[in-house]
């Protein structure tokens, strides 16, 4: 389906049924990526207990691009403008790598639209990232395709799913050139939106870096003296970044019933 957002006939595609007491499982897929290749089956098997909406952003998937920068804001404001179109006032997020960083930037800005966020791969600054990422190309660029062969499974996606398969050169040059936000530990601290970080133990994103930000979100209690904190940390063995959510079985027996804990 397509709704005129902002300049764009942004294509979304909604999986199950609307429940009465669950809002709505937005995902928000990663960089040069669409819902097929950030996903695969996860959308179906999360509308199992809940509706899912999957949306493709600016130049991404079935979204055709517009003559306009890509940004993290922009694409957040895309997103929004979408939910309010479709009559959602408040979602669940779940956000993969440059998702998670769209998902950030609305809990940031915008908290009271988001009742809880599963964040994968998410970074808040540059120093998040691997030290080995900071030397190559922008991480606009390779929060999703590392090394130019990583990229051959995105780019068979565009081909089959794009308005204009031609335009493929011209999103790898906007998502290099895309200005990733960064947001401070005060802004990190201050967010009381329950969020659920997940990483793969060789992603992109350090395992330092993940803990940080479980702590600056107030995370690292210990558990069995103090109430459970709001965030929840999970790291995935055996993982790189592409890997993250192709561990559906992993993902299945952590997401549904984090955000369906009250």
């Amino acid at each position: 389906m397509y709704a005129d957002i902002n300049g764009l006939k942004m294509f979304y595609e909604i999986h199950g049924t609307p429940d009465p007491v669950k809002v709505p499982l937005v995902l928000l897929h990663g960089a040069i990526s669409a819902t097929g290749t950030s996903f695969g089956p996860m959308p179906d098997l999360l509308a199992q207990t809940r509706q899912v909406i999957a949306v493709e952003q600016q130049g991404h998937g079935r979204t055709a691009d517009i003559d306009r920068p890509m940004s993290v804001q922009a694409m957040a404001d895309d997103t929004l403008a979408l939910l309010a179109r479709l009559g959602i006032g408040q979602a669940d997020l779940f956000g993969y790598s440059l998702g998670a960083g769209i998902a950030l930037n609305i809990i940031t800005r915008h908290p009271a639209t988001v009742r809880k966020a599963v964040l994968a791969s998410v970074t808040y600054d540059r120093s998040g990232f691997h030290p080995e990422m900071l030397g190559g190309p922008e991480p606009g660029e390779s929060a999703d395709a590392p090394g130019h062969d990583l990229q051959a499974p995105f780019e068979r996606e565009y081909q089959a799913l794009a308005p204009d398969p031609g335009h493929w050169p011209a999103l790898l040059a906007k998502v290099q050139a895309m200005e990733l936000p960064e947001i401070t530990q005060q802004d990190i601290a201050a967010t009381s939106v329950p969020i659920l970080l997940i990483i793969g133990d060789s992603d992109i994103v350090t395992p330092e870096h993940a803990v940080a930000m479980f702590r600056l979100l107030g995370g690292g209690v210990l558990g069995d003296l103090a109430p459970m904190p709001r965030a929840q940390l999970a790291v995935l063995p055996g993982t790189s970044h592409i890997g993250v959510t192709a561990r559906a079985d992993m993902l299945t027996t952590m997401i549904p019933p984090f955000l369906d804990a009250p």
